[in-house]
């Protein structure tokens, strides 16, 4: 079955970086286009980043550009974000999320916190 599992969340300073990575299991990898989501506390969950199922195309959502780089390795099932000049408002559990078949996946989450 499908599975996507997260990693690499944790507490860091404002300004500081990091980089998350899902790790995906039971389809097809590298015919799938995939996502990062976040959801922080209270607010509804939010679209971050989107790769094509080649990695060729990018899109991000507007709080994040030119801070978060989404990448993708298909030999290894991979998805990356790395996301640099964090900010307290980045604080939020990070999805990673396909659809396949007309079917919505998504991993546990990692949380992310932004704080000094």
């Amino acid at each position: 079955q499908v599975q996507l599992v997260e990693s690499g969340g944790g507490l860091v300073q404002p300004g500081g970086s990091l980089r998350l990575s899902c790790a995906a299991s039971g389809f097809p990898f590298s015919r799938n286009a995939a996502t990062w989501h976040r959801q922080a506390a209270g607010k509804e969950r939010e679209l971050v980043a989107l790769i094509s199922s080649s990695g060729d195309g990018v899109s991000y959502g507007d709080s994040v550009k030119g801070r978060f780089t989404i990448s993708r390795d298909n030999g290894k099932n991979m998805v990356y974000l790395q996301m640099n000049s964090l900010k307290p408002e980045d604080t939020a559990v990070y999805f990673c999320h396909i659809m396949r078949l007309g079917r919505d996946y998504w991993g546990q989450g990692t949380q992310v916190t932004v704080s000094s």
